[in-house]
Protein backbone atom coordinates (compact mmCIF):
# COMPACT_ATOMS: atom_id res chain seq x y z
CA UNK A 1 0.00 0.00 0.00
CA UNK A 2 1.65 3.27 -0.51
CA UNK A 3 1.85 6.12 1.42
CA UNK A 4 0.41 9.89 -0.31
CA UNK A 5 3.25 12.55 -0.49
CA UNK A 6 2.57 16.07 0.04
CA UNK A 7 5.42 18.40 -0.71
CA UNK A 8 5.36 22.05 -1.01
CA UNK A 9 7.59 23.76 -3.63
CA UNK A 10 7.77 27.13 -2.19
CA UNK A 11 9.45 28.19 -5.52
CA UNK A 12 11.13 31.89 -5.20
CA UNK A 13 9.26 33.06 -2.20
CA UNK A 14 9.74 33.83 1.45
CA UNK A 15 12.00 35.57 4.28
CA UNK A 16 13.24 34.25 7.90
CA UNK A 17 10.27 36.19 9.12
CA UNK A 18 7.59 34.37 6.40
CA UNK A 19 9.18 30.81 6.62
CA UNK A 20 9.08 30.97 10.50
CA UNK A 21 5.70 31.19 11.01
CA UNK A 22 5.08 29.11 8.13
CA UNK A 23 6.44 26.23 9.56
CA UNK A 24 5.12 27.20 13.13
CA UNK A 25 1.71 27.40 11.58
CA UNK A 26 1.86 23.79 9.57
CA UNK A 27 3.73 22.16 12.94
CA UNK A 28 0.47 23.63 14.89
CA UNK A 29 -1.72 21.57 12.71
CA UNK A 30 0.08 18.26 11.71
CA UNK A 31 -1.71 16.16 14.53
CA UNK A 32 -4.21 16.54 12.16
CA UNK A 33 -2.77 14.71 9.47
CA UNK A 34 -2.10 10.92 10.41
CA UNK A 35 -0.33 9.44 7.80
CA UNK A 36 0.32 11.27 4.66
CA UNK A 37 3.83 11.65 3.85
CA UNK A 38 4.73 15.92 4.67
CA UNK A 39 7.70 17.68 2.78
CA UNK A 40 8.55 21.39 2.21
CA UNK A 41 10.65 22.15 -0.55
CA UNK A 42 12.10 26.20 0.17
CA UNK A 43 14.91 28.78 -1.53
CA UNK A 44 17.91 27.05 -1.29
CA UNK A 45 19.40 29.67 1.32
CA UNK A 46 16.74 28.72 3.95
CA UNK A 47 17.03 25.37 3.85
CA UNK A 48 19.58 25.47 6.79
CA UNK A 49 16.94 27.54 8.67
CA UNK A 50 13.83 25.02 7.93
CA UNK A 51 15.75 22.06 9.00
CA UNK A 52 16.09 23.92 12.04
CA UNK A 53 12.80 24.72 12.67
CA UNK A 54 10.75 20.96 11.36
CA UNK A 55 13.52 19.42 13.42
CA UNK A 56 11.77 16.64 16.09
CA UNK A 57 8.41 16.38 13.77
CA UNK A 58 8.06 14.67 10.94
CA UNK A 59 7.68 17.07 8.59
CA UNK A 60 10.63 16.30 5.74
CA UNK A 61 13.07 18.74 3.53
CA UNK A 62 13.71 18.67 0.26
CA UNK A 63 15.60 21.11 -2.23
CA UNK A 64 14.22 22.79 -5.46
CA UNK A 65 16.77 21.41 -7.71
CA UNK A 66 20.27 19.92 -7.44
CA UNK A 67 23.61 19.90 -9.19
CA UNK A 68 24.48 17.18 -11.30
CA UNK A 69 28.13 17.68 -10.29
CA UNK A 70 29.49 16.69 -6.88
CA UNK A 71 31.98 19.42 -6.80
CA UNK A 72 34.30 21.71 -9.25
CA UNK A 73 33.82 24.53 -10.47
CA UNK A 74 30.40 25.19 -11.15
CA UNK A 75 29.44 28.74 -9.75
CA UNK A 76 25.69 28.95 -8.41
CA UNK A 77 25.05 25.39 -7.92
CA UNK A 78 24.76 23.50 -4.93
CA UNK A 79 25.95 19.57 -4.36
CA UNK A 80 24.01 16.63 -3.10
CA UNK A 81 26.41 16.32 -0.19
CA UNK A 82 25.64 19.74 0.86
CA UNK A 83 22.04 19.34 0.98
CA UNK A 84 22.62 16.32 2.93
CA UNK A 85 24.37 17.92 5.75
CA UNK A 86 21.42 20.32 6.38
CA UNK A 87 18.86 17.46 6.63
CA UNK A 88 17.03 17.37 3.28
CA UNK A 89 15.48 13.92 2.24
CA UNK A 90 14.07 15.16 -1.02
CA UNK A 91 15.20 17.07 -4.31
CA UNK A 92 13.18 18.28 -6.86
CA UNK A 93 14.47 17.95 -10.69
CA UNK A 94 13.29 18.81 -14.11
CA UNK A 95 10.23 20.76 -12.60
CA UNK A 96 9.08 22.67 -16.06
CA UNK A 97 9.96 26.40 -14.61
CA UNK A 98 13.93 24.69 -14.50
CA UNK A 99 13.21 23.43 -18.20
CA UNK A 100 11.39 25.92 -19.60
CA UNK A 101 13.01 29.32 -18.39
CA UNK A 102 16.16 27.84 -17.39
CA UNK A 103 16.40 25.06 -20.78
CA UNK A 104 17.96 22.17 -18.82
CA UNK A 105 16.93 19.19 -20.83
CA UNK A 106 15.92 15.36 -20.43
CA UNK A 107 19.71 14.20 -20.50
CA UNK A 108 20.36 17.31 -17.82
CA UNK A 109 17.19 16.52 -15.70
CA UNK A 110 18.16 12.98 -15.82
CA UNK A 111 21.73 13.84 -14.52
CA UNK A 112 20.46 15.69 -11.63
CA UNK A 113 18.25 12.84 -10.83
CA UNK A 114 21.22 10.30 -10.60
CA UNK A 115 23.14 12.77 -8.47
CA UNK A 116 20.44 13.15 -5.81
CA UNK A 117 20.08 9.44 -5.84
CA UNK A 118 24.03 9.26 -5.65
CA UNK A 119 24.16 11.69 -2.71
CA UNK A 120 21.31 9.52 -0.67
CA UNK A 121 18.28 11.67 -1.73
CA UNK A 122 14.87 10.74 -3.20
CA UNK A 123 14.57 12.48 -5.93
CA UNK A 124 11.11 14.07 -7.16
CA UNK A 125 11.42 13.61 -11.05
CA UNK A 126 8.93 16.50 -12.50
CA UNK A 127 7.32 15.39 -15.84
CA UNK A 128 4.36 17.05 -17.66
CA UNK A 129 3.41 18.59 -21.26
CA UNK A 130 2.67 21.94 -22.46
CA UNK A 131 -0.61 23.22 -24.14
CA UNK A 132 0.10 22.85 -27.15
CA UNK A 133 1.49 19.32 -26.79
CA UNK A 134 -1.89 18.00 -24.89
CA UNK A 135 -3.47 19.75 -28.18
CA UNK A 136 -1.89 17.69 -30.42
CA UNK A 137 -2.38 15.17 -28.44
CA UNK A 138 1.22 13.75 -27.67
CA UNK A 139 0.92 13.87 -23.90
CA UNK A 140 2.01 10.50 -23.64
CA UNK A 141 4.94 10.67 -26.15
CA UNK A 142 6.35 13.72 -23.92
CA UNK A 143 5.80 12.14 -20.24
CA UNK A 144 7.43 8.79 -21.68
CA UNK A 145 10.36 10.32 -23.41
CA UNK A 146 11.01 12.59 -20.12
CA UNK A 147 10.80 9.32 -18.32
CA UNK A 148 12.85 7.33 -20.79
CA UNK A 149 15.84 9.77 -20.19
CA UNK A 150 16.15 8.59 -16.82
CA UNK A 151 16.00 5.01 -17.47
CA UNK A 152 18.51 5.23 -19.82
CA UNK A 153 20.76 6.47 -17.32
CA UNK A 154 20.09 5.10 -14.34
CA UNK A 155 17.54 1.71 -15.42
CA UNK A 156 14.29 1.06 -13.85
CA UNK A 157 15.62 0.09 -10.49
CA UNK A 158 16.65 4.04 -9.69
CA UNK A 159 12.59 4.26 -9.57
CA UNK A 160 12.71 2.45 -6.25
CA UNK A 161 13.69 5.00 -4.25
CA UNK A 162 12.12 8.02 -6.68
CA UNK A 163 9.07 10.16 -6.43
CA UNK A 164 7.77 10.77 -9.41
CA UNK A 165 5.48 14.26 -9.83
CA UNK A 166 2.85 14.78 -12.99
CA UNK A 167 2.75 18.22 -13.70
CA UNK A 168 0.90 19.43 -16.68
CA UNK A 169 2.76 22.68 -17.44
CA UNK A 170 -0.77 24.59 -18.89
CA UNK A 171 -2.13 24.29 -15.18
CA UNK A 172 1.22 25.26 -13.00
CA UNK A 173 0.09 28.55 -11.32
CA UNK A 174 -2.27 29.38 -14.10
CA UNK A 175 -5.52 28.47 -11.85
CA UNK A 176 -6.27 25.55 -14.42
CA UNK A 177 -6.20 22.06 -13.33
CA UNK A 178 -6.65 19.04 -15.02
CA UNK A 179 -9.70 17.33 -13.95
CA UNK A 180 -9.14 14.33 -11.73
CA UNK A 181 -9.74 11.95 -14.51
CA UNK A 182 -7.66 13.60 -17.33
CA UNK A 183 -4.78 13.70 -14.46
CA UNK A 184 -5.55 10.04 -13.60
CA UNK A 185 -4.98 9.09 -17.45
CA UNK A 186 -1.28 10.24 -17.37
CA UNK A 187 -0.88 8.45 -13.88
CA UNK A 188 -1.78 5.20 -14.94
CA UNK A 189 0.31 5.59 -18.12
CA UNK A 190 3.00 6.43 -15.92
CA UNK A 191 2.58 3.41 -13.75
CA UNK A 192 1.60 0.90 -16.53
CA UNK A 193 5.14 1.79 -18.52
CA UNK A 194 7.20 1.59 -15.58
CA UNK A 195 4.98 -1.71 -14.98
CA UNK A 196 6.33 -2.91 -18.31
CA UNK A 197 9.53 -3.10 -16.91
CA UNK A 198 8.99 -3.87 -13.28
CA UNK A 199 5.85 -4.54 -12.12
CA UNK A 200 6.38 -4.12 -7.93
CA UNK A 201 8.66 -0.82 -8.82
CA UNK A 202 5.55 0.27 -10.44
CA UNK A 203 3.10 -0.27 -7.83
CA UNK A 204 5.38 0.91 -4.88
CA UNK A 205 6.15 4.33 -6.78
CA UNK A 206 5.02 7.08 -5.44
CA UNK A 207 3.45 9.29 -8.53
CA UNK A 208 2.16 13.14 -6.87
CA UNK A 209 -0.03 15.80 -9.13
CA UNK A 210 0.92 18.93 -9.68
CA UNK A 211 -0.69 21.95 -11.05
CA UNK A 212 -3.10 24.46 -9.10
CA UNK A 213 -4.13 21.97 -6.54
CA UNK A 214 -5.81 23.91 -3.63
CA UNK A 215 -8.29 22.49 -0.43
CA UNK A 216 -11.48 23.05 -2.38
CA UNK A 217 -10.20 19.90 -5.33
CA UNK A 218 -7.59 17.75 -3.39
CA UNK A 219 -9.65 15.28 -2.14
CA UNK A 220 -11.12 14.62 -5.75
CA UNK A 221 -7.73 14.71 -6.99
CA UNK A 222 -6.40 11.98 -4.06
CA UNK A 223 -9.06 9.59 -4.79
CA UNK A 224 -7.99 8.80 -7.76
CA UNK A 225 -6.36 5.14 -7.80
CA UNK A 226 -3.33 6.11 -9.12
CA UNK A 227 -2.47 9.61 -7.85
CA UNK A 228 -0.52 9.47 -4.74
CA UNK A 229 -0.60 12.54 -3.57
CA UNK A 230 0.73 16.08 -4.78
CA UNK A 231 3.53 18.39 -5.25
CA UNK A 232 2.01 21.96 -4.03
CA UNK A 233 2.86 25.09 -5.13
CA UNK A 234 1.26 28.40 -3.95
CA UNK A 235 -0.82 26.66 -1.60
CA UNK A 236 1.88 25.29 0.67
CA UNK A 237 2.38 29.16 1.37
CA UNK A 238 -0.51 29.15 3.48
CA UNK A 239 -0.84 26.86 6.41
CA UNK A 240 -4.18 26.10 6.38
CA UNK A 241 -4.50 25.49 2.83
CA UNK A 242 -1.34 23.01 2.77
CA UNK A 243 -1.98 21.12 5.88
CA UNK A 244 -5.88 20.83 3.99
CA UNK A 245 -4.23 19.27 1.42
CA UNK A 246 -2.12 17.54 3.40
CA UNK A 247 -5.29 16.07 4.94
CA UNK A 248 -6.79 14.84 1.77
CA UNK A 249 -3.68 12.47 1.30
CA UNK A 250 -4.44 10.52 4.28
Amino acid sequence: MRTKLVAGNWKLNGSLQSIRELIKGIRAGMDTVKTAGVAVCPPAIFIPEVASLVKGSRIAVGSQNICDQDSGAYTGEIAGSMLKEYACDYAIVGHSERRSIYGESDDMVAARFAAARRNGLKPILCVGELLEEREQGITEEVVGRQIDAVIKLEGIQAFADAVIAYEPVWAIGTGKTASPQQAQDVHAFIRGKLAALDATIAENIVIQYGGSVNAANANELFGMPDIDGGLIGGASLKPEDFLAICQAAD
